[in-house]
């Protein structure tokens, strides 16, 4: 929508931010690309031409603003971007101000100067050129690479847990499997299956099947922890970090032998949250009743498994239990434009499609995807007619539910 002259006045009362950039009218037209760049590689942006850094009003003083504007966006950035342009009329008497807004990029944009692309982000009031890190993630979360297949440096296929391997394949998938001793044709399957990739194990083959995923992942895991009162506190009653494969070891009889990552989770959550128990009718058993529904639980253990974002190196998953609630918090944003409005009506979108996959497999997670409104939501409201709370906030994505 156009921005009037009282809004104008009022962001530019508030000076720069993440969203806002002024510049004067005399700027280059690769400067003003950065500029661009950064928000739509960001959330999106506005950049005021005709403004100086401590807010006074210069004016527009070039005879064709919006020619400059059009051109740079065409000429200076890859793939183009086509702003929202306007000019807003006498801000202060005979001084116009040009408002170029852009939104968040379905692309990952560039600046072309001097014959080189070059990326930039959007971090606070600066623009910047991204590190390593932060570009690999802006990539993900535009959908145009899986971190999930990314090769693990210097893990091999001794590397994997070859007996859940079998499980997997075997009991779960049923389907034949190579001989123990011939690596050749597990390599064959692993690559055909994504677990390996022609320059090793995958971050998502680690993370499932590893012998010890936070050798090569530290950030593979979940740090729990118990406290008696409202918030973190020193004197946690439990403290565990919480490692190892995702999947569980299975017998013949399909019965866990070997907990995964999920079943840790859940034991944790057991030891430390309060039981209320009645006699049934009858007064023959003694019934058992958690204070939250072990199913919702899951399900948020499980999303948060499947979902984080594992570019964030040395950060875990955060399992929280306080005396009036339980959180799960899962580093990185949520992915490929889902909210958590969007969570709760059943809106579906995968960061790590393979991870989700396998767990699926294993009946961790529903084929529908609906997890979320329909056992989260829905067991909390039959439990004790609360609704979860969902809070992305920066890189960190909360579930919290309530006692």
């Amino acid at each position: 929508m156009p921005i009037s002259r009282t809004e104008l006045l009022e962001i530019i009362h508030n000076g720069e931010n993440s969203g806002v950039e002024f510049k004067r009218d005399v700027i280059q037209n690769h400067e003003l690309a950065e500029e661009l760049v950064a928000f739509s590689n960001f959330e999106g942006g506005i950049v005021l031409l005709g403004v100086e850094d401590d807010g006074s009003i210069s004016g527009t003083t070039r005879a064709d603003t919006e020619m400059f504007v059009m051109n740079a966006c065409r000429d200076k950035i890859r793939p183009a971007l086509i702003p929202f342009y306007e000019v807003v009329k006498d801000v202060e008497p005979g001084k116009d101000v040009a408002v170029v807004r852009v939104s968040r990029g379905f692309d990952v944009h560039t600046r072309w100067h001097n014959n080189r692309n070059v990326y930039y982000i959007r971090v606070g009031t600066q623009s910047r050129e991204p590190t390593p890190e932060e570009l690999a993630r802006l990539f993900q979360q535009r959908g145009a690479v899986r971190a999930e297949l990314r090769p693990v440096s210097g893990a091999t296929f001794a590397d994997l847990d070859l007996r859940r391997l079998k499980n997997y394949f075997l009991h779960v998938r049923q389907q034949d499997v190579p001989a123990d001793d011939d690596e050749s044709a597990w390599k064959a399957l692993l690559f055909n299956t994504e677990i390996m990739v022609e320059d090793g194990i995958t971050v998502s083959g680690i993370l499932l099947f590893g012998r010890n995923p936070n050798r090569f992942l530290p950030q593979a895991g979940i740090d729990a922890a118990a406290f008696p009162g409202l918030s973190k506190d020193y004197a946690a009653r439990e403290r565990s970090p919480l490692r190892g494969p995702m999947t569980p070891l299975l017998n013949d009889a399909d019965e866990i032998v070997e907990a995964g990552l999920v079943e840790q989770a859940l034991a944790f959550i057991t030891r430390n949250i309060a039981v209320a128990g009645q006699l049934e009718e009858g007064g023959a058993r003694r019934e058992e009743t958690y204070a939250y529904p072990m199913e919702a639980v899951r399900e948020a253990v499980v999303n948060a498994l499947v979902h984080r974002d594992y570019l964030l190196s040395s950060t875990d998953i955060e399992l929280s239990i306080y005396e009036d609630r339980l959180e799960i918090v899962s580093p990185g944003r949520l992915p490929n434009g889902i909210t958590p409005t969007r969570m709760l009506t059943g809106c579906r979108a995968a960061r790590n499609q393979l991870i989700k996959d396998v767990m699926r497999d294993y009946r961790y997670l529903e084929h529908s995807g609906m997890g979320v409104p329909r056992k989260i939501v829905r067991c909390m409201k039959e439990h004790n007619n609360t609704e979860p709370v969902l809070i992305e906030d920066g890189e960190r994505f909360t579930m919290r539910l309530l006692r």
